[in-house]
C-alpha cells in the first residue's frame, strides 16, 4: 500500500482526553475535533475529506468517534470508499474498501445505528435530568451572557442597520444569539 495512513480523532467537549483514541498506531497526519457527533459540519473532518486520496486509509477509533448518526455514518464511508480510501475503525475491527461483504456491510449498519441509539438515550437523560433540576429549582438555564445594558445598546446598533454577523463578532456570542436578544427586546 503506498497511500498514506490518516487518523481521524473525535471528542466531544473540550476536557476529554484525545490522545488515547489512536495510541500506539504509526500516522502520517491526524485530524481531530472536539466537537458533537449529531452532524458531519465539522472543520477537521472536512480537511480530512479534502485531504484523502486514492491508497490511503483513514483509521479512527470507533464508529461512534466518525458519526453518531447512521446515514451520516455511512455516507461518509461510502464516500471515502468510492475515493479508493480504506476505513478502518479499530475498536470494532473493521475495515471498509468499497469492495465489502455483505456482512461487513450489516457490521457498519448495526454498530451506526447503536452510536445513534446511544447519541438518543444521552440527550433523553439529559433532558430528565434538566427537568428534575427544574422542579428542584436549582436549574436557572444558561448564564446570561450581555448584561441589560450591553443588550440595550447591541439593539440600538441593530435599529441603526448593523449587520447581526458584526454584532455578533462584537458582543462574543452567536448569530442566534443575537436574533434571540433582538425578539425579546421587542417582546419587552
Amino acid at each position: 500500500m503506498n497511500g498514506q495512513r490518516i487518523g481521524y480523532v473525535r471528542v466531544s467537549t473540550l476536557d476529554q482526553n484525545e490522545k488515547r483514541q489512536l495510541e500506539g498506531q504509526i500516522l502520517d497526519r491526524v485530524f481531530t475535533d472536539k466537537a458533537s457527533g449529531r452532524d458531519t459540519a465539522r472543520p477537521q473532518l472536512a480537511e480530512l475529506l479534502r485531504f484523502a486520496r486514492d491508497g490511503d486509509t483513514v483509521l479512527v477509533h470507533s464508529m461512534d468517534r466518525l458519526a453518531r448518526n447512521l446515514d451520516d455514518l455511512r455516507a461518509l464511508v461510502q464516500g471515502l470508499t468510492r475515493r479508493g480510501v480504506r476505513v478502518e475503525f479499530l475498536k470494532e475491527n473493521l475495515t471498509f474498501t468499497g469492495e465489502d461483504s455483505p456482512l461487513a456491510n450489516l457490521l457498519l449498519s448495526v454498530m451506526g445505528a447503536f452510536a445513534e441509539f446511544e447519541r438518543s438515550l444521552i440527550r433523553e437523560r439529559q433532558r430528565e435530568g434538566i427537568a428534575l433540576a427544574k422542579q428542584r429549582g436549582a436549574y436557572k438555564g444558561r448564564k446570561k451572557m450581555l448584561s441589560s445594558e450591553r443588550v440595550a445598546e447591541m439593539v440600538k446598533r441593530a435599529d441603526t442597520g448593523v449587520p447581526k454577523v458584526i454584532l455578533a463578532r462584537d458582543y462574543g456570542i452567536s448569530r442566534e444569539t443575537v436574533y434571540q436578544y433582538l425578539r425579546q427586546a421587542k417582546l419587552a
